[in-house]
């Protein structure tokens, strides 16, 4: 996979994944990205992008088992796949690489 075909949001999703580790599913990542970022996104474009990382062989998905705090519904857990974790360096790679290229500013306050 090459890394222009990962959308910002997708990235950012993909590595939620990959920090809640078991315990990334819809809601948890809605709330991590509101805890980490400051962020508010829909459960329903988290959903939408892990299906697509899915589709795109990033994550991994399951279904974890019935409790009683969601009426007994199951939930799918995503875990990061090992194309996920090779995407996420080269991201962070070439991340690196522009900020080294990058002058020194100046920023004032």
């Amino acid at each position: 996979m090459q890394i222009d075909q990962l959308g910002h949001f997708e990235e950012q999703v993909l590595t939620m994944v990959a920090i809640l580790g078991d315990e990334a599913y819809g809601n948890a990542i809605v709330e991590s990205f509101q805890d980490q970022l400051g962020k508010s996104v829909n459960l329903s474009s988290v959903h939408v992008t892990l299906y697509r990382l899915e589709d795109k062989g990033l994550v991994k998905s399951r279904m974890g088992g019935a409790t009683n705090a969601r009426g007994g519904r199951r939930k799918r857990i995503f875990t990061i796949s090992n194309a996920g974790l090779a995407a996420l360096q080269l991201l962070k790679s070439s991340r690196e690489q522009l900020w080294k290229l990058l002058p020194q500013l100046k920023f004032s306050i």
